[in-house]
């Protein structure tokens, strides 16, 4: 298993990101030289170990670009690749995966409109602001946007409730083959991310080919990619799952490399440096002695590898939670013992945000009721729709009907094995009003404002405007966000924080895979600015509640502890915070 791909790919993005920003021809010879490292035989990583030199043997790279890869080699990174990152701040594969939209094109749409992703490239192109650009026009605008679908598709990313389940499959099949001493889940799968590229599974073993033989032989592998010596690769439903097998006492240290994200472990690395340590996916090693005399190469003594806990452990750190590692300032806290104590599973009680029949849910109050219970819950809130902007088909409940409803909650309310709250969840419009009447609102027990009409531009002012109505208690899915299908509104997270913070009302966690809103970035604004969160399914059935579990781990992935976490609380805590 080398690191030739790797390094490549980190010249390529030095090539795109210099290209950007209108560097002539020097670009095309870090392409050569990325391409003639990704195809050669040799190790890059055992050419980096014997200096600069022994990596110039490579055709096309020459002397400065081998000092780049010796360094990319030990750091996972090099400076000029660093200060581009820093000039240019886009994300440029994403954005170069859209046909005709090449490494130009990425730096003229970010000096004119500050595009930074796709999510920014397909916002502009709706709202027609690519065809004013010089060099641009609308059949280029037109272009771009029917790209941006086909880039999505083709970056093969799967929504987290998708991947999870195939994940888990695979390693409930990989804890019981005898010869799997340890296993784990790995990538951005194990890190909660919303989407997923490959599922990534990471197992212990002495028995490398037999373990490689029963993956292949899995009953859930519809297609074999390929198999070999260390590492194998099928489909499942539709998705790869790649394997690697490591030997068990290098178990540790490749499940934190192969865990990453790759900011991450580049901070991690650096920072062990500094101490004179060398951090890689066989282990922690001390090279602080001497040089070897026939090498020149400093000796380096294996201290840590063996467990996860225990790389960390040899840098002094305490353990960082998979979900938080995405160089979000989470090295610092550990050096500084300030990591929280991130909200886990079965801590949430409740769930705030859910359908019944009465609108475009599935089951009755009861049934939903009984569900909740049969699940763990204390309380639900049910909270359907109202009628207002977004509303279609008939879906939204009027005033008058939704006093009906609250009326039969308070009626069954005695015979119900769950506590359950009297809602409903308003349509919030593009002026921040709420389409519930005002003696409603204040009448229900629960109010969960959502945006459902209007979702482009900038929303922050309209989402404040609804926070500070005295009625409103949670803002549902904030950003309106369909992960794949739609954007939704740009907010200044921040200010919807502060806001939510000042007037005591919760933002969601829309735990749904297709939602994940708000994200863990997010989440970890809105912590730090005072907001109180609350998790919920926006469940239309019971086999939905299952779905919390997402949520929990968004708020982890913004580190989220069980006291910032509205439905952590108990009924009658969670009554005094509804008013």
């Amino acid at each position: 298993m080398t690191r030739n791909d790797e390094i490549a790919t980190l010249l390529e993005e030095y090539a795109d990101r210099i290209e950007a920003q209108g560097v002539e021809y020097k670009h095309r010879t870090y392409r050569r030289a990325a391409e003639s490292i990704r195809d050669s035989p040799e190790d890059i990583a055992d050419l980096a170990g014997d200096g600069p030199e022994a990596v110039q043997a490579i055709q096309d790279v020459g002397e400065s670009i081998s000092e780049k890869v010796v360094e990319a080699v030990e750091t996972g990174t090099f400076e000029q690749l660093d200060e581009a990152r820093a000039e240019l701040p886009v994300e440029i594969a994403e954005l170069t995966s859209v046909e005709g939209v090449g490494p130009k094109t990425v730096g003229d749409l970010y000096e004119a409109l500050d595009v930074r992703d796709l999510d920014d490239l397909e916002n502009a192109a709706r709202e027609g602001r690519i065809r004013d650009v010089s060099g641009f026009g609308e059949k280029t605008e037109q272009n771009i946007l029917e790209g941006i679908e086909f880039a999505r598709q083709s970056q093969g990313r799967e929504l987290l409730g998708n991947a999870r389940p195939v994940g888990e499959a695979a390693l409930e099949f990989f804890e019981a083959i005898p010869e799997a001493n340890r296993c784990e889940l790995a990538g951005s799968l194990r890190r909660w991310k919303p989407t997923i590229g490959d599922i990534d599974v990471l197992v212990g073993s002495d028995d490398r080919q037999a373990v490689i033989d029963a993956f292949t032989d899995w009953d859930e592998a519809d297609e074999i990619i390929e198999a070999g010596g260390d590492k194998a690769a099928v489909r499942s439903e539709g998705q790869r799952v790649d394997l690697r097998v490591v030997v068990p006492d290098e178990f540790g240290s490749a499940l934190q490399y192969f865990t990453g994200s790759k900011e991450h472990n580049i901070r991690l690395r650096n920072y062990a440096i500094e101490r004179d340590l060398k951090v890689n996916e066989y282990g922690v090693f001390d090279v602080s002695g001497v040089e070897d005399p026939d090498s020149g190469q400093r000796v380096g003594e294996r201290v840590a590898g063996k467990t996860e806990e225990g790389m960390y452990d040899a840098l002094g750190l305490p353990f960082i939670e998979p979900e938080m590692r995405e160089d979000r300032g989470e090295i610092d806290a550990a050096v500084n013992d300030d990591l929280p104590d991130l909200l886990a599973e079965g801590e949430v009680r409740g769930d705030l945000h859910l359908h019944t029949e009465w609108s475009d849910g599935e089951y009755t109050i009861e049934q939903m009721a009984e569900a909740a219970d049969e699940f763990g819950h204390d309380y639900i809130c049910v909270s359907d729709h109202a009628t207002g902007p977004g509303m279609v088909g008939g879906v939204g409940l009027d005033d008058e009907e939704l006093r009906e409803q609250m009326a039969e909650i308070r009626d069954l309310e005695d015979d119900l094995p769950v506590t359950v709250f009297a809602g409903v969840e308003a349509n919030i419009d593009k002026d921040g009003a709420i389409s519930v009447g005002d003696d409603l609102l204040e009448a229900l027990d629960c109010v969960v404002a959502s945006p459902h009409s209007a979702l482009e531009g900038d929303a922050t002012d309209r989402l404040v405007t609804a926070i500070e109505h005295p009625s409103v208690d949670i803002i549902g899915h904030p950003s309106g966000r369909m992960i794949h299908q739609r954007p939704g509104v740009e907010l200044d997270i921040d200010a919807v924080a502060r806001a939510a913070a000042e007037n005591d009302t919760a933002l969601e966690i829309n735990s749904n895979p297709h939602r994940l809103d708000l994200w863990g970035s997010a989440v970890k604004q809105a912590v730090e600015e005072g907001a109180t969160v609350a998790i919920d399914t926006d469940a239309h059935s019971p086999p939905e509640y299952e779905n919390v579990r997402y949520g929990v781990h968004t708020a982890r992935r913004g580190w989220a502890q069980a006291d910032d976490i509205l439905n952590t609380r108990d009924a009658e805590d969670v009554r005094e915070f509804l008013h």
